[in-house]
């Protein structure tokens, strides 16, 4: 009889485990999604020159940039990548480093010779922190 008790704590010992790690993965996924990524949306007008806008609704970040002078193809592009998951091929420029563990996350691209780096509290460009304002244009000369 001893060895049936014992199972049976072992058996309802399992189960809380089971219910505590549902219960823990559930919230922490939630946390890591539930901002949301970032939406960037490669822009090329009729000449070919290029922009991005920036967007995080859930922070409320919209901001666009701008490359005066460069140009590139194809031309009146509009492109939206959303970066939730891993991205590997962008509309121009490369991506040089993407954390998507808990969204936004952080996104940093090589783009012209420039770095863009995406992060909640502020937006790095060639090591130079600009605080996000919403609805400003930044020149990147």
């Amino acid at each position: 009889m001893r060895s049936d008790g014992a199972i049976r704590h072992f058996a309802i010992a399992f189960a809380i485990a089971v219910v505590l790690y549902i219960a823990g993965f559930g919230w922490i996924q939630h946390r890591r999604v539930f901002k949301g990524p970032w939406e960037i949306t490669f822009i090329t007008d009729g000449v070919g020159r290029p922009s991005l806008r920036i967007s995080e609704p859930m922070l409320r970040i919209s901001q666009e940039i701008v490359f005066p002078g460069q140009k590139v193809a194809p031309a009146n592009l509009a492109r939206v990548e959303r970066f939730g998951e891993a991205v590997t091929h962008l509309p121009f420029g490369e991506m040089i480093f993407q954390d998507p563990t808990f969204l936004p996350g952080t996104v940093t691209l090589r783009l012209f010779g420039h770095e863009i780096e995406l992060l909640p509290r502020v937006l790095i460009i060639d090591k130079k922190e600009i605080p996000w304002r919403a609805g400003q244009k930044v020149e990147v000369p």
